[in-house]
């Protein structure tokens, strides 16, 4: 019985490595021409600009206030009653701390932050002021360890008035994520791609999911209107798989969801080769499959079925952990080099007519546009926004003070304020000018899987520089080989990785033989 099982069970593994393998041979090749978005797909896209809140991170900010909040109301009542002297408030402190988040992991464990509880907390009562008395019952036993416990009537009132604000929150934290729902603000965007009777079921499905937070956005295939109706379930075809990727840059999408059978891998794989460049998660509909899947290949919308192709990189509490380290080393590192700034500054104003500063259009997150700062380091005259001829040895266009400059990369040190603005990050995928090119063809026309480089924030230093990709790319094996490495980047990134990156940088900076 066990042995047609396991023939009729469908190999997910297998299917990830053939995209595995797609994925590491697109490093070479051809792109294919990325056709214009039509009119109407464009207005709809323009609908979908707005920034949007994800489940997780709604839930983890309301995890953060509960404990803020279950701290300060202890901490109200301890004042009201009196703590005692200075070695019993601090000692108090640290028990209502605890206590608070105790509650937090309590709520965790009896599933108190899933979104129906929090839409619907009257259903689950229960499940609040247990998890609130076991949380207050091992903060007193706490207190008792540490020889400050409070008295009776200050511990009851401490109890009554955490439950009262626990189930007091809940409920207008249910009315606002009500509201969210209906205005938008908390959904997750997606698309379907794919169209005919398989998307139509997948609509349908997703459509009776309760508490649904899955806005579908449209519909995209490359089938005629013979063969995939204009309209599938009320939602409108909006183009091609090629125009899918217009698309998707304009609109804040979150989700792309393929309605086809796993059994067309083909189809699949040519689809990811169109696909996987965008910074979105990309999966596969299972739940019409007629195929056996192990329960760890699943991830689910609801209780439909998803296979994960690729996840968007650096989502949710990874880009939140990303901008604070951005923030904080970029403002240290402003506070200790304003004075050889103003220096750079002074220098470049000093002996050559022309601003102080060098503007750069340059690609940024999800290939948007972004103006990124330099000290100038060319005559004006003779200075190339485009970025179309690169800067070679002994260029006659850079300044003396600019060759030096660019050898140290004190030219990037303005950059610093990008990362502030949030245009870039300080340890990523250098930007590279948007009609950068090398020789007469622009990289992407040498790397099929150049724009990929795009899935994250563009930085002031990467993994690529401190493997000695810096400076010129005068042929196709580097650009070949920093888009490999940025990759590798993207695919392994943590926290970690950028203190390595953001420490070795310095040290990588004194080889300076391909800085001109």
């Amino acid at each position: 019985m066990t042995e047609p099982a396991k023939q009729d069970e469908f190999d997910v593994e297998a299917l990830r490595r053939k995209v595995s393998d797609f994925y590491d041979r697109s490093a070479t090749g051809q792109p294919d021409a990325t056709p214009e978005l039509n009119a109407f797909a464009r207005q709809i896209a323009e609908q979908f600009r707005d920034q949007t809140t994800s489940p997780a991170m709604l839930i983890g900010q309301i995890r953060l206030f509960e404990c803020a909040l279950l701290f300060l109301s202890g901490l109200g009542v301890g004042l009201i009653a009196g703590f005692g002297d200075h070695a019993g408030f601090l000692w108090h402190l640290l028990t209502i701390g605890c206590g608070a988040a105790f509650a937090v992991l309590f709520l965790q464990i009896a599933d108190a932050y899933q979104i129906p509880i929090l839409r619907a907390p009257r259903q689950a009562p229960l499940r609040l002021l247990g998890a609130w008395l076991a949380a207050f019952l091992l903060q007193t036993a706490l207190a008792f360890l540490l020889d400050s416990p409070l008295p009776l009537g200050t511990a009851l009132a401490s109890l009554f008035v955490g439950g009262l604000v626990l189930v007091g929150t809940r409920h207008l934290m249910a009315f606002g994520i009500r509201n969210w729902s209906r205005n938008g603000i908390m959904e997750r965007r997606a698309v379907i791609v794919g169209g005919g009777q398989p998307a139509k079921d997948l609509v349908r499905a997703l459509e009776q999911q309760a508490d649904n937070d899955i806005r579908i956005c449209g519909i995209f295939d490359d089938r005629g209107s013979a063969r995939s109706p204009d309209v599938v379930a009320g939602y409108p075809k909006l183009g091609t798989f090629g125009e899918l990727v217009e698309f998707a840059r304009l609109a804040r999408i979150d989700m792309l969801i393929i309605a086809l059978p796993a059994s067309a891998e083909q189809r699949i794989l040519q689809l990811v080769k169109k696909l996987w460049v965008l910074p979105v998660d990309i999966r596969l509909a299972a739940h019409a499959q007629r195929l056996r899947f192990r329960p760890r290949a699943y991830s689910h919308v609801g209780s439909v079925p998803m296979l994960d192709i690729f996840d968007k990189p650096l989502r949710d509490w990874d880009s939140v952990a990303k901008r604070v380290f951005d923030l904080t080393f970029s403002i240290l590192a402003l506070a200790l080099a304003w004075p050889v700034m103003i220096a750079c500054a002074i220098a470049v104003k000093a002996t050559s007519k022309g601003p102080v500063f060098f503007v750069q259009k340059r690609h940024g997150f999800n290939n948007e546009v972004i103006d990124v700062l330099k000290f100038r380091s060319m005559y004006t005259e003779l200075s190339d926004p485009t970025a179309k001829k690169a800067v070679t040895k002994n260029d006659p266009r850079v300044t003396p003070v600019g060759r030096f400059l660019r050898k140290s990369s004190l030219d990037e040190l303005p950059q610093l304020f990008n990362v502030l603005r949030g245009e870039l990050s300080l340890v990523g995928p250098r930007p590279h000018a948007v009609h950068a090119q090398t020789g007469e063809r622009k990289y992407v026309d040498v790397v099929e899987s150049y724009f990929a480089r795009h899935r994250v924030k563009p930085g002031v230093t990467g993994w690529a520089q401190i493997n000695g990709l810096r400076g010129e790319l005068d042929s196709d094996e580097k650009i070949r080989a920093r888009t490999a490495y940025d990759l590798h980047y993207i695919e392994n990134w943590s926290l970690w990785l950028d203190l390595k990156i953001l420490f070795l940088t310095p040290i990588r900076l004194l080889n300076t033989e391909n800085a001109y």
